[in-house]
Order: C-alpha cells, then structure tokens, then sequence
C-alpha cells in the first residue's frame, strides 16, 4: 500500500488499466473502500474487486483490480499524511513479507511510504529497505537502483553526506559487490557480471593529493574482489563513469554514497528506474521515486516507475527459478 495519502493507490489503479497481455498478475493489499472511491474521485475507470486470498487474484485480474484487504482501517485524506494510519502501512509490509517468505507470492512491490508519519509512532527504521533487512534478511542488504540503461548501488544508502565518508568501509564494499554480482547472475541472467567501483574524492584521489580513502579503502577492495574472478575495475573518477560510452562497458557501478549514483539514473531514466532490495530471502522492488503528496488525488500521477518495477519483480522470479534449475 505505501502511503495512502500519496500517489500509491492511484499509481496502482494506472498500472492495472495499463496491463497488457504481457502484465504479470498483481494484487494490492490495502483498503477496497479506500481504492474504490479513489477511482470515483479521480475518474479513473477502473473496477475493483476484493478477494479473501492471494490465489484469487488469478481469476479476477482480467477484469478487476484484486484487492487483499488489511484488517485495519485506512482512512486517508489526499496529500495530508496522517500517524492514525501507520500501522495499516506496516501491516500491509509484514503481510507481504510473510506471503513472499512462505511461497505464496513471487514478489512483492512496495508503494513509497512517508517516513516521518511512521517515525512519530516509534518505527525506527530509515526506510522500507533497513526494515525488509530485518524481517526477511540477515540485518544486511543492497540497494540498486536499476534501468534499462544503468544500474547504481550505493554503499551508503540513506545517511547525512558528511556522515558518508565514516560509513564507507573496504568491508561493506566487499559486501555490496559481491551481493549485486551474485545478483545479477540469479535476477539479470548476465552470466560473467561487469563492475566499476566509484571513488570517493574527485578524480578518485588523484593519487592520494585529493584524500587518502580511495587508494586505503576503495582500492583493496577491489584488488581482493579482482583475486576472487570478479570482473571489476575502480576506484573510478565518479564525474567520467556515467556517460553514453563508459555505461556499455559495465553491467552496475558501485558508489560510495546516495548522490553520486543516483543523480545519474534520475537524470537518465526518471520514469523507469526501478529500486530493488538485494541480499534478502525474497524479491522486493519499489518505485524509483517518493510519496508525491502534491500529486496525490489529482489524476496526474506517472505509473510508469510502478509499472517497471511490477515487471521487474516478475522477470527477476523467473530469471531465479531459471537460474535454479539449471
């Protein structure tokens, strides 16, 4: 569900008018009453139908938006996030972990959620990823943020920038590296994965005249991962790596922090880049973009990002169960 005074039940509706005969079968977990005014007050056409199992979905999906219903009560104005409803948000994140954990669901794709609305009620949590690491992981996962055209994974993830430089250890790179490599072996069927690492200081340190970490930190890493048969090269000057050319000659980068991979893909592939949980026990993508409360009601919201991360979801199950038979 995500937040439901932002774009999250519209987007959904969108994305099931959308489907086409190559849309993988999808159910919301979330309010029928809520999603069936929603529909009412932005002129959406789109039908709701509300089911009692996740099975349900296959015989309803044609003609009906299926809608699993949670045992709390949503009651949400557009654009205006209320603490009342936190709790229906995380149980519609704990049921969906347990369906994905249990084998019921292929995948689960998390709507954006307003983080300040669950931190007043005591979730400690920085996001959606920090929480899944802990419910359906080992306290440990990745973020990509993935494209058409780029994947990203920051070693740092959601921190203060001047906190970055603390964070980033030749142990978490390891970590991130080896994670998104096996990764795009199980979920991308790229066989032999390509990977640049990104420096840290500009022109990755210049030799040390710039800042010591990426030859004490970044640069080991690297060397212990190229000993191990990755494909791997870095640290890289971060302001060269993105451009048209570089970006045939790997399959994801590496950065050190949140900025430096994404302001790359926002600015390439805005509305289909798609955020994906790795190193967890199930497949998780979310939307490559926020809550959109000013959009929220109006009628106006892209589900493109939606859309790609639902397909993903799908093509990364299949390229697992693939990769697990053969």
């Amino acid at each position: 569900m995500g937040e439901p005074s932002g774009i999250g039940g519209e987007i959904c509706i969108k994305a099931w008018m959308n489907k086409n005969t190559e849309t993988p079968i999808f159910f919301l977990l979330d309010s029928p009453e809520r999603i069936q005014k929603l529909a009412v007050d932005t002129g959406l056409a789109c039908r709701t139908r509300e089911i009692s199992k996740p099975e349900d979905a296959k015989e309803v999906f044609s003609i009906a938006l299926p809608i699993l219903p949670l045992s709390r009560q949503v009651v949400a104005t557009p654009g205006k996030p209320c603490s009342g409803n936190a709790s229906a948000v995380i149980e519609s994140i704990d049921r969906a972990i347990e369906l994905a954990k249990s084998g019921v669901i292929d995948a689960i794709v998390t709507n954006p959620i307003q983080k300040e609305t669950l931190f007043a009620t005591g979730f400690s949590h920085p996001g959606h990823t920090e929480y899944l690491a802990e419910k359906a992981g080992e306290g440990q996962s990745v973020m990509m943020i993935a494209s058409q055209t780029l994947r990203v994974v920051p070693v740092t993830t959601h921190i203060p920038l001047l906190q970055a430089p603390s964070e980033i250890s030749t142990d978490r790179i390891l970590y991130c590296a080896r994670t998104t490599n096996q990764a795009l072996k199980d979920y991308f069927k790229i066989p032999s994965p390509r990977l640049v690492v990104a420096g840290i200081n500009p022109h990755a340190g210049e030799n040390g005249y710039f800042g010591s970490e990426d030859i004490e930190i970044i640069k080991p890493a690297v060397e212990i991962l190229k000993n191990e048969g990755l494909d791997i090269n870095g640290p890289l000057s971060a302001d060269s790596m993105f451009h048209d050319k570089v970006r045939t000659t790997y399959d994801a980068a590496i950065c050190m922090y949140h900025d430096q991979g994404l302001i790359p893909i926002k600015t390439i592939a805005f509305e289909d880049s798609v955020n994906v949980t790795l190193g967890l026990s199930i497949i998780r993508t979310s939307p490559d973009h926020g809550t959109a409360l000013d959009l929220a009601a109006t009628g106006n919201a892209s589900s493109s990002s939606l859309e790609a991360s639902i397909n993903l979801a799908a093509q990364m199950a299949l390229s697992l169960r693939q990769h697990q038979t053969s």
